[in-house]
Parts: C-alpha cells; sequence; structure tokens
C-alpha cells in the first residue's frame, strides 16, 4: 500500500510554519509528524501540499493510495485501521477525515460514497500553531515509548544529578557532565551526539534531538522540545524548536514555537503572560486579525529564517512570520509580516535578496546548501505576504 500525507484543512491555521513546509513536516513531541507515521507504519510516505512547496516535497501516487491527514497523530490503534482501509472505506474523528483509500484515477472524492469508520479512541490533533506547544507534552511521551521500546540506553555518567533515571534515555555520542536531570514529571530523551553542558537543571519531558546542545547553565522546563542541530540556553518554558535554530544566550522563552534557521540575539526575552491574565489572542493568517487561542499562557511564534538582535523583547502571543529581521528597543508590534526589517520603531522591507544571501551563509555553517528549491518557496512567500507589509 502507499501511503501519502495531505495538509488537510488545518495548514492555514499552522501558517507561519506551514508557509515553508507541509504540515507533515511539523516537529512536535521528538519526531516530526511524517516520521512519527513513517516509523508506525515502517513505510515511506509522500505528501499533498501547496503547489509551490511540491518540488520540495512531492507526491507519488500508486493505483492504490491511503491518504492520511497529516494533522492526527498516529497511535498504534489509528495505525491499525489505517492498515486495514478498503476500497471506499475513511476514518474519521467527528467531522474530520483521518484517513480514506483512494485509486489512482480518482480525481473528485465524495465521501457521501464511503463507508465512514468512526475513530473513537484519544488521539493527538494539530490544528493550531499553539497546539504545537500546549500538546508537546504528551507527544514526547508517545515517541519516547515509540523510540526507546526493547532498546537499552548508554549508562548515565557518575556526575550528573538525577532524579528518576527509568525515564531518561541517551543515544549515543551523547555527552552530559555534571548536570542536574529530573525525569519525574515526564522523560528525559538526550538524542545522538547531543550535548548538555555543566551546570544545566532540566525538568522533563524533554526532547533534545540529534547534535542538539543545551550551554552551560541552562534552566529548561519541560515540556521542551529542542529540535536537531539547535543552541539553547538561558531559561526555557515548554517550547518547540524545530531545528537548526538557537537561542543560544540568557534571556526567557516560554509557551512558543520557532521554525528552522531562527536566531534570537542575547537577552532575548518573550512573554506568555499578560499582566491583566487575560485570554491570549494570536494573529489569524486567515481572518486577517486576532483570534482568541483560549489560553492563559501563550508566547511567540517564530517563522522560517526570522532572527532577531539582542536584548529584543516580545510582547505576549506575538506572530513572527518568515525571514523577519527584528532589533532595536521596545516592544514590535504583535504580528511582524514576512520579509519585515526592523523593530519598534517600523518596519521596512526586507528584500530577497538580502535575505538569501544570509541563508546561504547561515546554512552553509550546517554544510546544508540554499537549493533553488528554497529560493523558490521564500520567492513566494515574499509575493503571497506582500498585502501584510506596509510598503
Amino acid at each position: 500500500m502507499n501511503y501519502i500525507l495531505f495538509d488537510g484543512p488545518s495548514r492555514n491555521n499552522l501558517l507561519p510554519f506551514t508557509y515553508t513546509r507541509p504540515v507533515a513536516d511539523i516537529r512536535v513531541g521528538i519526531l516530526t509528524i511524517r516520521e512519527k507515521w513513517e516509523s508506525f507504519l515502517e513505510y515511506t510516505t509522500t505528501t499533498v501540499t501547496e503547489e509551490y512547496l511540491s518540488d520540495k516535497y512531492p507526491m507519488v501516487e500508486m493505483d492504490e493510495n491511503i491518504m492520511i491527514n497529516a494533522s492526527f497523530l498516529p497511535n498504534l490503534k489509528l495505525v491499525e485501521l489505517v492498515k486495514r482501509l478498503k476500497e471506499n472505506q475513511a476514518i474519521f474523528k467527528g467531522e474530520n477525515v483521518i484517513a480514506f483509500f483512494t485509486k489512482e484515477a480518482q480525481d473528485d472524492i465524495d465521501f457521501n460514497d464511503y463507508d465512514a469508520i468512526e475513530f473513537e479512541d484519544d488521539v493527538i490533533e494539530i490544528h493550531h500553531t499553539w497546539d504545537i506547544f500546549s500538546k508537546n507534552g504528551e507527544a514526547i511521551h508517545e515517541d519516547f515509548t515509540l523510540l526507546t521500546k526493547g532498546r537499552t540506553s548508554l549508562p548515565i555518567p557518575a556526575s550528573n544529578s538525577i532524579i528518576a533515571p527509568e525515564n531518561i534515555f541517551i543515544e549515543a555520542g551523547a555527552q552530559l557532565e555534571f548536570t542536574t536531570l529530573n525525569a519525574s514529571k515526564g522523560p528525559i530523551y538526550i538524542g545522538k551526539n547531543a550535548e548538555i553542558m555543566e551546570g544545566s537543571v532540566i525538568r522533563g519531558p524533554l526532547a533534545l534531538c540529534e547534535s542538539a546542545t543545551i550551554k552551560l547553565s541552562a534552566k529548561i522546563y519541560g515540556p521542551t522540545t529542542v529540535g536537531p542541530h539547535s543552541k539553547v540556553g538561558g531559561e526555557i518554558n515548554n517550547s518547540v524548536l524545530f531545528g537548526y535554530s538557537n537561542k543560544g544566550h540568557d534571556g526567557f522563552l516560554g509557551n512558543s514555537v520557532l521554525g528552522e534557521w531562527c536566531n534570537l540575539g542575547a537577552d532575548t526575552n518573550n512573554s506568555n503572560l499578560k499582566n491583566n491574565y487575560a485570554e491570549v489572542r494570536l494573529w489569524d493568517y486567515q481572518t486577517e486579525g486576532f483570534a482568541k487561542t483560549g489560553l492563559q499562557f501563550c508566547g511567540l511564534m517564530m517563522g522560517d529564517h526570522s532572527k532577531c538582535g539582542i536584548n529584543t523583547m516580545f510582547n505576549t502571543g506575538t506572530v513572527v512570520g518568515v525571514s523577519a529581521n527584528i532589533f532595536g528597543s521596545g516592544f514590535p508590534r504583535n504580528f511582524v509580516p514576512s520579509f519585515s526589517w526592523g523593530g519598534n520603531g517600523g518596519f521596512t522591507t526586507y528584500l530577497t535578496k538580502k535575505a538569501f544571501e544570509v541563508a546561504k551563509v547561515v546554512m552553509d555553517r550546517r554544510k546544508i546548501e540554499f537549493s533553488d528549491q528554497d529560493k523558490v518557496i521564500l520567492e513566494y512567500v515574499f509575493e503571497d505576504t506582500k498585502k501584510y507589509r506596509r510598503e
């Protein structure tokens, strides 16, 4: 059977992160959504996504296919149902389709003609940007079980102070000495070649992914994910960094999500709680206004390739688009459009030529090519988000 992950109706709710990737490539927990499905299915997946992303994330269609809504995270019961799908069958959770069987020649899908199978068990759903951090703890638990089942952790070096060592798993090549790890509130996963420097104090759940680094004397509160090749320091609470992003210095990051290739300057802080303790509103790309989150704690949402200078202050519930560059004193506004350059004093347009020069330098440092596909994607985002910028 051929499995294809599709973006589904939640794609626009997950902007700015889905400007540069399919829903399937969002990281929540230890793994991306795609990695979770492929691990359960033991099969490589492809993607149905926006046309401008399709060269980098293509779809492979066969005679018979099972389409899976990438907003739903897999679990054993759900995967069993998905694997058993037959022609004219679809799995639903309420009004939302989770997966369905289709043939290559089927262009139009009418679910009224399908045998509807209701999935009645619990399943993690990622429908909004804030779901990425608010459901991260549950996702870490599930990924930890998936990745460590039947395996043995490397021994924990004796210099570390440990609570609940049975909930700690260390992959090959990881380094940690003279740290404090408290896994009593949730598991701590330390990925291949990752490092936790001396003096760091960590309370799980924590996912420290491959080749990621926690710097000297950091304070990390779970549930937090530090994606591959990312570096973090200072104080972090309930946040997700997708990968290749840095918060390398002192300052606070809480209830937040950073995409890839982001960098927070030294002493950058974000607010995750309003002074009046009111519900946080976030910029909604669909309504082009600020929408209720239902959350009292919600911090910073920052799209790929965005950066800020030293001592930057982000207000509660700030959304920063793709390839923005923020600097200066005071608080920038709560919505910073993609390809914006400036801060509290105002913004100008960050031209793609300059943005691409920076992206190339940043990615070269990690020996990753800034490809023509990447340029096409960012050029599309630049044009698509022009209406939000004050030229």
